[in-house]
């Protein structure tokens, strides 16, 4: 089982999700090497509520990192759970476009992707001025 998806497991068990019961955990590796983990935060605003993606690729942006290699994401329900678009649209602000993703459901099956396949027209640039 690839290491990020088994990561992203673990991340989901430290979900708050009181109002929709779904559980979602991320893993996002930086280009140092280092692994930092999300889950999904509801709140009763809903509008306030966090996906589990963000809150992993936040986290490594707070860290330091400003370029992201790989991401998996995962829940407790029995379809894969694919990135909303927010997200990938974070995915790509932190991602090159060929970055690996891995989207896993319930019963720990997972396909890959490139970051190019879930968000292939972008509206950011990176810092350089250059598309990514």
């Amino acid at each position: 089982m690839n290491e990020l998806v088994n990561l992203a497991y673990k991340a989901l068990e430290n979900s708050y999700s009181p109002y929709s019961g779904i559980k979602v955990g991320a893993a996002v590796r930086g280009k140092s090497g280092k692994i930092y983990l999300g889950n999904n935060i509801e709140n009763s605003a809903y509008g306030s509520t966090i996906c589990a993606e963000r809150v992993a690729i936040f986290k490594a942006v707070s860290e330091g990192e400003r370029e992201l290699t790989e991401l998996a994401v995962t829940g407790n329900f029995s379809e894969y759970a694919y990135p909303c678009g927010a997200c990938r649209q974070v995915m790509s602000e932190f991602m090159l476009r060929q970055s690996k993703i891995y989207i896993a459901k319930k019963n720990e099956t997972f396909l890959e992707y490139v970051l190019d396949d879930l968000i292939p027209h972008p509206f950011t640039v990176n810092t350089k001025g250059k598309q990514k």
